[in-house]
């Protein structure tokens, strides 16, 4: 029986691009087992989507909100919802 798997979507607010964030998070959801994208914004955020098992999805999350971010996170506004199954790999956008 596998674990439950989840996806999230998250808007990451503060000095987030061009600090190279969205590498990061790419490195963190890869070491983590996740699969999805993290995409510039045009008004300056960053949206992460991921999906995998829900502890790998609350550590990519942890890590997002931790000072050890590039740049400067001032928020990070998350919502849950099934996975879709949909994604492959984790790539930036």
């Amino acid at each position: 029986m596998s674990a439950e798997q989840i996806r999230v979507t998250a808007f990451v607010h503060g000095h987030v691009q061009g600090v190279g964030f969205r590498w990061w998070t790419r490195s963190r959801a890869l070491e983590l087992g996740l699969v999805g994208y993290a995409a510039n914004q045009r008004d300056g955020r960053v949206l992460v989507v991921a999906e995998g098992e829900r502890t790998s999805v609350d550590a990519l999350l942890a890590a997002l909100r931790s000072p050890r971010t590039p740049g400067r996170v001032d928020a990070v506004v998350d919502r849950f919802d099934d996975a879709r199954g949909d994604l492959v790999g984790f790539v930036e956008k």
